[in-house]
């Protein structure tokens, strides 16, 4: 059975047809308006959680590069606000892939476009990103080895597609065929 997932503007859809387990619902958790699962509006997700054999990835989507994309050149990936706002999306979606008993290693990824984006760029964003994540704590934290967090990346959709482990999740225009 095809699983595939429309982002928010609906310009495109990822194939998680491959994928082990995979969700878009965090949000109508989270944002529930009845409190069906509490008061918890306050907390953030990321868009799409792919299971793969051995990873979880946590998948943030943005794209600003878009037609139709609001104000597409004040977007400023590298803002702190927008920053901490991506690492906030994995904090709170690490309580959803606890409570539901995922625990393989986690992969945050970063997919985006926006008109200045470059690879330069995308390094630095991913680097400044990774200093507002749990690695340095899980560093200097002994223990049972466990970890938080294995990896951010920050790629464009080309990137992903020709990743050879995250291209096995295609990221594509709506309309556009499996090819």
């Amino acid at each position: 059975m095809a699983v595939k997932y429309t982002e928010e503007n609906g310009q495109y859809t990822i194939d998680c047809t491959a994928a082990l387990w995979s969700t878009d619902e965090i949000h109508n958790c989270y944002q529930d308006r009845s409190h069906t699962y509490g008061m918890i509006g306050f907390l953030c997700d990321v868009d799409f959680i792919i299971e793969t054999q051995t990873h979880i990835l946590l998948v943030e989507y943005k794209n600003s590069a878009i037609p139709g994309a609001a104000h597409p050149e004040r977007f400023n990936p590298s803002s702190e606000n927008k920053l901490e706002n991506v690492a906030r999306k994995f904090y709170d979606s690490s309580h959803w892939l606890y409570l539901m008993g995922k625990d393989k290693p986690k992969m945050l990824v970063y997919i985006l476009e926006y008109p200045a984006g470059n690879s330069t760029s995308r390094l630095l964003i991913r680097n400044m990103l990774q200093q507002r994540l749990p690695f340095a704590l899980q560093s200097k934290i002994t223990g049972a080895g466990r970890k938080l967090i294995d990896e951010v990346k920050v790629l464009n959709i080309s990137e992903w597609n020709s990743d050879a482990e995250l291209g096995r999740y295609p990221l594509r225009p709506v309309g556009i065929a499996d090819t």
